[in-house]
């Protein structure tokens, strides 16, 4: 088995991927698991969901706390 992991990502051959797809599968929803072949990155498994989420924690505080979520909307379209 060929895996490195470090700094929030993992590394892994696809021959370990094909061993252990349903695993690979698993971690991606959380992590980035890159596939290499022959020591060279080839692919990368990713979460649809994770960019959105770590944009959604970015923005976490940036809201006042006396505005609500619909004030907040409603600012931004009248700006549009």
């Amino acid at each position: 088995m060929n895996v490195s992991q470090g700094g929030g990502t993992m590394s892994i051959t696809a021959t370990e991927l094909k061993k252990n797809m349903g695993k690979y599968l698993l971690m991606a929803e959380k992590e980035d698991v890159y596939i290499t072949k022959n020591g060279k990155m080839i692919a990368k498994l990713t979460s649809p969901f994770q960019n959105k989420m770590e944009i959604a924690e970015s923005l976490f505080g940036i809201l006042p706390k006396d505005m609500t979520l619909e004030e907040a909307e409603r600012e931004r379209r009248e700006k549009i």
